[in-house]
């Protein structure tokens, strides 16, 4: 199993692997990219909307090609297909949007159920012709790539290449209508034809990505990679990147798993590996993670019962709450015998004094942007400046702290 994984890591596990996994990696970029904008709009369910009308285009698709007497199966032409539809999803969607009373989830649910119960209904249809039941359109809604030829990997390369330049190009004015689409408007950016680029790269990706994981799973390429890097950055233009590297990685480290484990479907497992990257980020995150949010709460437990010991010491209490003996036993204010130590004494007038320091400050500054970041515990010195506090020792008749 490991050495037929490292083997498609390194693209030795033949020749239609390596094609999936080339367009895998493509299609997690491009998803990634197109993904983020949608996200920071809050419009990600729209994405949902579109995969679910591709269907019937695909079924129409083939319908046509049989007509004209073709197999029904070429790519390009049920992709086609299946934009046509999605297209057509997008505006009905915008459509209900503006000129309804319907809100804009209520219309993704109109468009979504209709155009997907109109699909599965055609794709019954197909498989009663007598040309058409071996047509193995039941691909498109979870993905096959067992079949997936050089053109089909070239289609998705250059559709991602599309999308993604034209994210590149619009990144700017994406940016500024996903963050405040009513000061975009007010600047002279045109909100409509945006949210519509938007959209149509969503759509793009779509498209590119049925052969690959299928209408349904294709959402998880444009949300999760964009929601993972979230955790990571504040920074719209770096969320882009990381976004696409999370994608793309998933993608790559997603077709190697599958042709590890042959029978193991490859649209499946790139969600999977996306979703670890998304409990990764969900745990690990130095800010916004689970692990950084517990390690913050214990620490304001742990400066809470240092604040009450020195708050006792200095009051000459003795100190009874057992964790509070743990915390200042460990910093060095207390010994084992609960005796304050020389530098529990100093810590303990320190927090008389800074305890005055801030009485007196509320009287002499009148910033309350200052006090508010005060929470009781936070040093007086990662508050206020050198100067303030010298004035206010000043006006105290404390004695001015040595300078180092």
């Amino acid at each position: 199993m490991l050495a037929a994984f490292l083997s498609a890591l390194t693209f030795q596990a033949g020749y239609n692997a390596s094609l999936v996994s080339v367009g895998a990696t493509l299609l997690g970029v491009a998803g990634g990219c197109a993904g983020s904008f949608m996200f920071l709009r809050k419009r990600t369910l729209v994405s949902d909307a579109v995969a679910h009308a591709t269907l019937p285009g695909v079924c129409i698709a083939f319908m046509v090609m049989v007509a004209l007497g073709g197999d029904g199966r070429n790519l390009p032409g049920l992709l086609l297909g299946s934009a046509a539809t999605a297209g057509l999803g997008l505006l009905t969607v915008d459509w209900i949007t503006r000129r309804t009373r319907l809100s804009e989830d209520a219309a993704i649910g109109a468009v979504l159920s209709v155009f997907f119960g109109l699909g599965v209904v055609l794709l019954t249809v197909i498989q009663t012709l007598s040309r058409g039941k071996q047509a193995g359109l039941e691909g498109f809604l979870l993905g096959s790539t067992s079949g997936m030829l050089f053109q089909d990997a070239v289609i998705i390369a250059l559709g991602g290449a599309l999308s993604t330049a034209i994210v590149l190009l619009l990144r700017r004015p994406m940016t500024l209508v996903a963050f405040d689409a009513e000061y975009a408007g007010a600047t002279g950016v045109p909100v409509r034809l945006v949210d519509l680029a938007m959209m149509t790269v969503v759509m793009m990706v779509t498209v590119i990505g049925l052969k690959l994981v299928g209408l349904i799973l294709i959402v998880s390429s444009l949300i999760i990679p964009s929601v993972s890097a979230r955790f990571w950055t504040d920074r719209s233009d770096r969320l882009l990147i990381i976004a696409a590297a999370v994608g793309g990685a998933a993608g790559y480290l997603g077709t190697a798993l599958s042709a590890a484990a042959p029978n193991v479907p490859t649209g499946p497992i790139i969600v999977l590996v996306n979703f670890a990257f998304f409990l990764i980020s969900l745990l690990l995150s130095p800010r916004r993670g689970v692990l950084a949010a517990y390690l913050r709460y214990r620490k304001f437990q742990v400066d809470v019962h240092v604040h009450q010991g020195l708050a006792a010491l200095a009051r000459g209490e003795t100190i009874h709450e057992r964790l509070t003996q743990k915390v200042m036993r460990r910093a060095g204010y207390l010994r084992d015998d609960l005796v304050a130590t020389d530098m529990g004494r100093a810590a303990a007038a320190k927090t008389v004094l800074d305890e005055a320091r801030w009485a007196k400050a509320r009287q002499i500054f009148h910033d309350e942007a200052v006090f508010a970041s005060y929470d009781g515990l936070t040093p007086i010195e990662a508050v206020l400046t050198a100067d303030q506090i010298n004035d206010i020792d000043t006006a105290l008749g404390a004695p001015a702290p040595v300078q180092e």
